[in-house]
């Protein structure tokens, strides 16, 4: 995949889990079969209702997923204290640092730096600088430690078959970076 495309990929899934789709983000993916095919085998059909319908639907279905029952924070999934650590203590924090990447949180209504979808915002950032080393590390040590098993578990409980089928494509996306970017960056032993 060539990095215009990895870029879209990571832009796309930081808007998908940042907010609901609204009514904009829902005539953008109607009028794209081909992404909508790539999300999913159900996404395709289930676009075609009406838009008002489905933007009433995925707009609960999103919020009970990653607002109300459950946040999609690196830090809550992987640290069983329940909080959400800020600054340099926070270790995706200190990645972003050490790679030059500023979280402005006055530019977004997400509260953790760690929220998966400023994570894809880095590494769709990442991808634009061409910093495939780092982009590898930030996969093999944030990335695929939480975002996998978070969204196998969230899956089971999606209600539309858009926030099902992105669960998983979002998994298999991962998945095939981590693979394409291995044997170039992965160091035995780190």
């Amino acid at each position: 995949m060539d990095n215009k495309t990895r870029a879209f990929v990571y832009a796309f899934l930081s808007r998908g889990f940042e907010k609901s789709l609204g009514a904009k983000e829902i005539e953008d993916l109607k009028k794209n079969p081909e992404l909508l095919e790539m999300i999913g085998e159900n996404c395709e059909e289930y676009f075609k209702k009406e838009s008002r319908e489905l933007e009433d639907e995925l707009n609960v279905d999103f919020n009970s997923l990653f607002v109300v029952n459950s946040q999609p924070v690196e830090t809550l999934v992987m640290d069983s204290t329940g909080e959400i650590l800020v600054g340099l203590q926070n270790p995706v924090m200190f990645f972003y640092f050490e790679n030059g990447y500023e979280v402005n949180m006055n530019n977004t209504e997400i509260l953790a730096p760690d929220h998966i979808s400023i994570e894809f915002g880095f590494m769709q950032n990442l991808v634009y600088r061409n910093e495939n080393k780092a982009a590898f590390a930030f996969l093999k040590k944030h990335l695929l430690q939480w975002v996998p098993p978070y969204l196998t578990g969230i899956k089971n409980v999606a209600q539309t078959p858009f926030y099902r089928d992105l669960c998983d494509f979002t998994t298999d996306f991962l998945l095939s970076e981590y693979e394409s970017l291995k044997e170039e960056y992965d160091e035995p032993g780190v």
